[in-house]
């Protein structure tokens, strides 16, 4: 029983970081790749797939939690409550963790309870499981900063989903930061500066 992981949304200079788990059961679904590689049209299908066929698990660390602890223990934070709530979908602990990248939470996050999780760069190329949990990641994490473009229209989340795009640092420049923006990501904390 092998459980793939992967995030979205470690860059940009709003929203959260999410991360999601998920375990592939069941009959194989086709056209699994990177996130980054697919057309959002083609990645929208294959999440609601892989939510159909398969035990997902999804963990969110907020924006107070990126600035509070720094955005890789906020990455790592998100994964263990991704991975947990995967097991509860599973009714069980995993065999093996996979995780796109080079880290591990092991040690670095006390929720994480898992021992043994691998790091694989390229992950999300190269491990079905992988693939698919960055799909959900970043359908999840974009589905909700375009929710954050209502909440807080003006900044273009919809659009940019909250990285530092030339429209986006206008906005910033004209409106100040959101609540949703990362005070502690450098061009906001610059303006926080003038």
């Amino acid at each position: 029983m092998i459980v793939g992981v992967d995030e979205a949304g470690r860059g940009p200079l709003a929203g959260p970081v999410v991360a999601a788990a998920v375990h592939l059961c069941g009959t194989p679904i086709r056209g699994l790749d990177d996130s980054k590689k697919l057309k959002a049209e083609k990645r929208a299908v294959l999440a609601g797939r892989i939510r159909e066929r398969c035990k997902v698990g999804v963990g969110i660390a907020s924006v107070e939690e990126i600035d509070a602890y720094n955005i890789l223990n906020a990455t790592m934070l998100a994964m263990a409550r991704a991975v947990e709530q995967c097991c509860v979908a599973l009714g069980c602990d995993p065999a093996e963790i996979l995780i796109d990248g080079n880290l591990t939470p092991e040690g670095r996050r006390p929720e994480w309870r898992w021992a043994g999780a691998r790091a694989i760069i390229g992950g999300d190329a190269s491990q079905k499981c992988i693939a698919a949990a960055s799909i959900i990641a970043k359908e999840t994490r974009d589905a909700m900063m375009a929710d954050y473009e209502i909440v807080h229209p003006g900044y273009g989340f919809g659009q940019h989903k909250g990285y530092g795009t030339a429209r986006h640092l206008q906005a910033l420049r004209e409106q100040g930061p959101s609540p949703i923006h990362r005070r502690s990501f450098a061009p906001v904390a610059q303006l926080a500066l003038i």
